[in-house]
């Protein structure tokens, strides 16, 4: 049974297919939510941020003296990227095409106006970090494409844009210098995309200083840029390193060359990130350590360590602002996100969202509990959530997080809330290639790329049917993305662990992928697999869940945008072409964006439809009146 759709519009309102009251699953999909606000370094009080107000994530310009929020852009498809210039005067985003992250930089009066191409000269790309100079005039421009690799463009207003560097594997903008005389960039010229290494430019592009931690060794150590001092003058570089084993924090002097340890490896056991203080004096440090985040203030005279309070859960974002409180966004797997500062309260109220007269709020949902899995290649984080109000065994869906270098953490969600308003236990597993647990945790993942998630998978089901905790007979494996890959591919490879398939914009057939996706990611690829599928069919092979296709039995649901250009489409058409041939059970939808949709109707469409599938093929209550 095959269903396809290619529209992101089926020509019924959300309200039109349901019946009664709008339902808690849906509220937190269509509840108003705000980013944390960036916010301009010479006119704090013009800010920028992201809400969902109007139905599609779209920019909003803000004015803290006047109070006034406009919104800057307008697009069917939605736009998130965006910066503020450090005088506060243009707000800068991204272009692209339905959301194939294929674009330019346009730039727009921060209290309104039209839209202008803010860098004349350059030609559509993907993009690969931006830096803009306190001139007005001046930024620093990351470019990606197929033909060229990355490329690094300093566009003044006026001038043809000049090219400071290039290369064919992936680089990037790091930051640009509080007066404008460096720029740092990341690059991986030793081919290693997992592990970037630094360098300092002047605007002319000649070399200042490197940084490189890989030196070609067996073992590959990561850099990243965090940020120039912001003090006329100062050649301080905040950088992040994993010399200890994961991330933390170091100061370059890139002119002396000069690297002060902080000395906070012995005192926080988890992955270090931070920011600096307006003044140059403290650094604001993030502490993420098993699924969890706190702040601190780091004094760089003192080396003393403050904690900030925050509630327990997880810190999405947090900037230290001039008078020297912290403005954070917080949320947990319980409670909604709100943006909120160290002075009390909350610092922005999103816009009022209604629907059928009554303002939409966002329900809260269940807390996880930890569980730690033995596996076989350590221990296993999973993040466990029961239904209100039932008692195991439960049907249990196996959310799979994306990546894979990223985490799942004790953070608000809709998408498993709304699973878990339908009666299923949802359990979210950091298997290995997970960030937050050390640097050999996440680089654990090479070569058998795809089955040594799925170990740790398996071995975190076993513990959960075993412990009585899930019912054996109901289980679902789900992801988004590369989570939507081990979906595809658990599925193959563990026909036998699982009842349903529902993969979201997901790798299918590996070697197509790789011939079609973003030159970034094919860096990405030739570092997880050793090579370049000419050059290691075996592992790819090997990876791809379009080789274990005719093993699987679960019904399979799939959906995709037809712009993706991280998991294309034609390789998404391919395994389904494969499971068409074989009569397999499963449906496919196609809509209208990217990797995945900024637009909140699109959005619950889709969580509608998978809810629907896992309804007729495990039972339980029909998502448009749970």
């Amino acid at each position: 049974m095959t269903q396809s759709n290619g529209s992101s519009r089926n020509g019924s309102s959300p309200q039109d297919e349901q019946s009664g009251p709008m339902p808690d699953w849906e509220k937190r999909f269509r509840a108003p939510r705000v980013s944390l606000p960036d916010w301009a370094q010479d006119a704090p009080h013009r800010s920028l941020f992201v809400s969902n107000a109007t139905g599609t994530y779209e920019l909003y310009a803000w004015d803290r003296e006047t109070g006034e929020r406009r919104q800057v852009t307008d697009r069917a498809n939605g736009t998130t990227d965006g910066v503020l210039s450090p005088d506060g005067e243009w707000v800068w985003w991204f272009d692209d095409k339905d959301g194939d992250e294929f674009g330019v930089w346009r730039r727009q009066p921060f209290h309104g106006g039209p839209d202008e191409e803010a860098t004349p000269g350059l030609e559509p790309s993907y993009p690969a970090g931006l830096a803009i100079a306190r001139d007005g005039r001046t930024a620093v421009v990351g470019r990606s494409t197929d033909e060229d690799g990355s490329t690094i463009h300093v566009s003044r207003r006026g001038e043809d844009p000049v090219e400071i560097y290039r290369h064919r594997e992936s680089a990037g903008v790091g930051d640009l210098s509080h007066d404008g005389s460096l720029i740092a960039i990341e690059h991986t010229e030793h081919g290693d995309a997992m592990h970037s290494a630094l360098r300092v430019l002047r605007p002319d592009g000649t070399t200042v200083t490197e940084l490189d931690d890989t030196k070609g060794g067996t073992v590959e150590l990561g850099l990243e840029v965090l940020g120039f001092a912001p003090v006329d003058g100062d050649t301080r570089l905040l950088v992040g390193h994993q010399r200890n084993g994961r991330w933390e924090p170091l100061v370059w002097d890139v002119a002396s060359g000069e690297e002060t340890d902080l000395g906070i490896a012995g005192r926080l056991p988890g992955d270090l990130s931070a920011e600096w203080y307006p003044d140059g004096s403290a650094l604001l440090v993030v502490h993420s350590f098993e699924a969890r985040s706190e702040l601190w203030r780091y004094d760089l005279a003192t080396r003393g360590l403050t904690r900030v309070p925050t509630p327990p859960g997880t810190v999405s974002g947090a900037t230290a602002r001039p008078d020297g409180s912290v403005e954070y966004l917080w949320s947990s797997a319980a409670e909604p996100p709100a943006v909120r500062s160290t002075t009390g309260g909350v610092v922005l109220d999103p816009p009022p969202v209604t629907a059928g007269g009554s303002t939409v709020k966002c329900p809260g949902s269940v807390p996880v509990e930890d569980v730690w899995v033995d596996g076989p290649g350590g221990r296993i984080h999973a993040l466990v959530q029961r239904p209100r109000g039932a008692s195991g065994p439960y049907p249990t869906v196996f959310d799979i997080h994306g990546g894979p270098t990223w985490h799942d953490s004790d953070a608000f969600a809709a998408a498993p809330a709304a699973w878990l308003d339908h009666g299923y236990a949802v359990i979210r597993i950091n298997y290995r290639g997970s960030t937050g647990y050390g640097r050999a945790w996440t680089d654990a993942l090479k070569h058998r790329v795809g089955l040594i998630e799925l170990e740790d998978i398996a071995a975190v089901r076993e513990w959960a049917v075993t412990s009585g905790f899930a019912d054996p007979a109901r289980l679902v494996l789900t992801g988004g993305s590369w989570g939507g890959y081990l979906t595809l591919l658990g599925l193959g490879t563990q026909p036998d662990h699982w009842t349903v398939g529902i993969a979201a914009v997901p790798v299918a057939d590996y070697v197509t992928a790789y011939h079609d996706e973003m030159e970034a990611l094919k860096a990405m690829d030739r570092t997880l697999l050793g090579g370049t599928p000419e050059e290691v069919p075996e592992r790819f092979e090997a990876s791809s869940p379009l080789t274990y296709v005719d093993r699987v039995k679960a019904p399979v649901y799939i959906s995709a945008g037809v712009n993706d250009p991280r998991c294309p489409i034609r390789q998404v058409d391919n395994y389904v072409d494969r499971l068409a041939d074989r009569g397999a059970v499963h449906e496919v939808y196609r809509y209208d964006a990217g990797h995945g949709s900024l637009v909140v109707d699109e959005r619950i469409k889709q969580v509608r439809l998978e809810l629907d599938f896992a309804r007729r093929h495990l039972g339980g209550p029909d998502p448009r009146e749970a």
